[in-house]
């Protein structure tokens, strides 16, 4: 039985070490190193470094669990246990110098979440939860917020790069609440935004077209403090990015009702 927290302690410090590297290439960041993975979908040599250094790190730290790093790094088999890596999700925002950009990092076995951590490198925030524990952000215990009140929501949306398929539930949305609820946004760093969910700043975030390595870490965040996560239909099968809404829990089946039409 691995011990939890030991490894969320480490995991920290290997988030808060990427999240420096990240910071200090913003500061000389040259737009002629970017690469185009798809339409409007970018990666620079700052996301490959940021995952070979994380890889690197948590493969001594658990050397039997296999990986999913959003870059390629590691291979996943049989293995038990499974790191879930965004190096630096919320690319497009680090090479406009836009924030919020971040480093995600999770640990699953074949049953569910284990480890979540999430650092926020442009506020210096990192965002941290285990099994059986809670959330806490920079030290400080975390939960969503009271909202139950769809005019009183604050809502994050997601703009995915699969914009041809998306473009319909996009519209639906901003047609429905734009002008309905408290406010909305739209960010574009899905992982520390189910974080902006879990500490209450967010009642809720809607998105599609994600991959795993975007939510699993703040998936958990989320949980452990009080949220709830769901694909569109309303169950459990939110964990391969396809579909997430995440809220505060009180907004979700109203929410739900809105997504599933």
């Amino acid at each position: 039985m691995i011990d939890l927290l030991t490894i969320t302690r480490e995991v920290k410090n290997i988030a808060l070490e990427a999240g420096s590297f990240i910071r200090t290439e913003r500061s000389a960041f040259d737009k002629n190193k970017i690469e185009k993975k798809h339409a409007h979908d970018y990666v620079s040599y700052v996301d490959r470094e940021s995952e070979l250094l994380i890889v690197g790190k948590l493969r001594n730290l658990l050397p039997e669990a296999g990986f999913i790093a959003e870059e390629g790094s590691g291979t996943l088999q049989s293995e038990e246990y499974c790191w879930l890596v965004d190096p630096l999700d919320g690319t497009t925002n680090f090479i406009h110098g836009n924030a919020p950009y971040c480093v995600s990092i999770a640990l699953r076995n074949r049953e569910e979440l284990l480890v979540g951590v999430v650092y926020e490198i442009c506020r210096d925030e990192l965002y941290w939860t285990c099994k059986g524990e809670p959330s806490f952000l920079n030290g400080q215990p975390i939960q969503v917020s009271e909202v139950s009140e769809l005019t009183d929501a604050f809502i994050a949306l997601g703009l995915p790069y699969n914009s041809d398929a998306y473009r319909p539930m996009a519209e639906m949305l901003m047609h429905k609440l734009y002008g309905r609820v408290g406010g909305l946004r739209v960010q574009g760093a899905a992982a520390v935004e189910l974080c902006y969910v879990a500490a209450g700043r967010f009642d809720a975030r809607i998105e599609a077209y994600l991959g795993p390595w975007d939510i699993a870490a703040g998936a958990l965040i989320l949980m452990n403090a009080g949220g709830r996560l769901t694909d569109f239909e309303g169950s459990d099968n939110y964990h391969s990015g396809y579909q997430v809404l995440a809220t505060n829990g009180k907004l979700h089946q109203t929410l739900r009702d809105i997504v599933k039409k």
